[in-house]
């Protein structure tokens, strides 16, 4: 969450356009997502060209030598945002609306990328000299307080708070899953690098982005020092969909950033016909919607044969499902409604994904997780696709802390389960034995299915009752008549002290 200093900066910014004559929200949202791309390109191409030396691969700059703009050939050292934030206004205008701009647009050779795709129609709209100057020593003074908060996702923070200004977050039920639930998610499923991962509810690119700096973290050798395997990462593994341009314009611009050359990431309507996505995915990642607008007549037929409903977040577990390939994996968050809601549609989904498919695991998270945009209670769901069943029984844990407060503050605290959960997860055969009363158990696939299907924890986590001895009646009422002479001394003492002040 953003608050203090850096609020008051991003506010400040925002004004910045509107006193500059850009008010539409949208665009200055886009505007700023386009400096921040370009302030990025300079970070991150100075760091892969740090790390290629330290592990002495060959590196090239993007900004070295004489660069095409065009029919043109310029100084590549001038588009570096280290460079021309130092210069005059007029001339730092001009670099940036007739070099840099265009550059970052075609930076991308292949036409069919996404990050073409959405920045083919991107335009450069600060209007005056002046107010590209305040917007780029703004963003300056933001990228300074935001380095200063290493150990936060600021960066996602900052992109929820612009399009709060815009009243749009949280209208169809996106919410920006908090990057620690993220690594969570991803360090249960471990990804390969063999994986081809996809979030079909993708926004900013969340879910690709920490899967890719696992991997990088995880198996860095691995990836970068295979040939087929590094073209694999860059140009194969992640795939993302969502129905919002300007999410898909960050989401490409967020994934080149952090070093994936080419994702493919896409405009579309994920539960439609206009997704034929089938078999693909080893690993998928989501926190699809929860509620907002459905075109019912456009659901894609194959998932209202799983489960025939409206509720998206139903549909999108059966989309899972169809498209994984067998073997595949996925971690995706739910409302609580999925794992006890009792229509037909609710048991249809659930009854799917124990009979035949394999449930593994059920993590039920506390309300407080997304706030201070919405108070819902949720649940992490961890399944594989066998199409033959599979599920013997289910791991359930009791997430109650994630290491923030739950109230609309979130400030970190020392209470955390996440780790805990990661290291039972991955150690499930130590589970067995542990009682239904602790934060993890196991539940037979027959008892669920004798509950109607229920995923529920509390259908099955039992309370532990602690015998509580109290004194007996006596004791207690001869503690009360000795409180009340004590009142009564100290009552006549005070009418004693009023009457000898004369105020009685």
């Amino acid at each position: 969450m953003v608050t203090g200093e850096l609020r008051n900066k991003i506010d400040a910014l925002w004004d910045a356009f509107a006193a500059g004559g850009l008010v539409n929200p949208l665009e200055v949202i886009e505007q700023i997502t386009y400096l921040i791309f370009i302030h990025d390109l300079d970070v991150s191409d100075t760091m892969r060209e740090k790390e290629s030396i330290m592990l002495g691969l060959p590196f090239q700059s993007i900004f070295a030598g004489q660069v095409s703009v065009g029919d043109r050939e310029v100084e590549g050292r001038n588009l570096k945002w280290s460079v021309f934030h130092d210069f005059p206004a007029q001339k730092m205008y001009s670099v940036v609306q007739e070099w840099v701009f265009p550059f970052m647009k075609n930076l991308h050779g292949d036409k069919d990328s996404a990050y073409a795709k959405y920045m083919d129609d991107a335009i450069f709209k600060l209007p005056t000299p002046l107010l590209l100057s305040k917007v780029v020593d703004s963003l300056d003074d933001i990228f300074a307080l935001m380095e200063q908060v290493k150990d936060v996702d600021i960066r996602g923070d900052v992109y929820e708070y612009l399009l709060s200004k815009i009243a749009q977050s949280g209208l169809n039920g996106q919410f920006r899953t908090p990057r620690h639930i993220i690594r969570m998610m991803v360090e249960l499923m471990k990804p390969s690098a063999e994986d081809v991962i996809c979030d079909p509810a993708c926004g900013t690119s969340g879910f690709l982005v920490t899967a890719g700096e696992y991997l990088k973290e995880k198996h860095k050798e691995e990836i970068f020092y295979d040939k087929v395997k590094k073209d694999h990462y860059m140009n194969h593994m992640f795939h993302g969909y969502d129905m919002d341009r300007t999410m898909l314009r960050i989401g490409a611009m967020n994934m080149m950033t952090h070093g994936v050359e080419n994702p493919f990431i896409e405009y579309r309507d994920s539960l439609s016909e206009q997704n034929p996505d089938a078999d693909k995915y080893s690993l998928i990642l989501a926190n699809p919607p929860f509620k907002g607008s459905l075109d019912a007549e456009a659901v894609s037929a194959d998932l209202l044969k799983v489960c025939k409903t409206k509720k998206t977040e139903l549909l999108f577990l059966a989309l899972f499902v169809r498209m994984m390939k067998v073997g595949g994996r996925c971690a995706c968050i739910v409302p609580d409604g999925v794992l006890f809601g009792s229509s037909k549609a609710h048991k249809d989904i659930r009854k799917e994904l124990l009979e035949n498919q394999r449930l593994e695991a059920v993590i039920s998270m506390p309300p407080g997780v997304f706030k201070p945009y919405a108070g819902v209670s949720t649940g992490i769901l961890i399944f594989t696709k066998t199409n033959h069943g599979g599920t013997d029984q289910v791991w359930f844990y009791d997430m109650q802390a994630d290491g923030f407060s739950l109230d609309d503050k979130r400030s970190p605290i020392n209470e955390n389960d996440i780790p805990d959960i990661i290291e039972r997860f991955h150690n499930r055969d130590r589970e067995t034995e542990r009682a239904r009363t602790e934060k993890s158990f196991f539940v037979s696939k027959q008892e669920i299915t004798d509950n109607d299907y229920d995923l529920s924890i509390n259908k099955y986590k039992k309370q532990e009752y602690v015998p509580v001895e109290y004194p007996p009646t006596g004791e207690i009422l001869e503690q009360i008549f000795e409180l009340e002479r004590q009142i009564g001394e100290e009552l006549r003492e005070l009418k004693g002290m009023l009457e000898e002040s004369g105020e009685v």
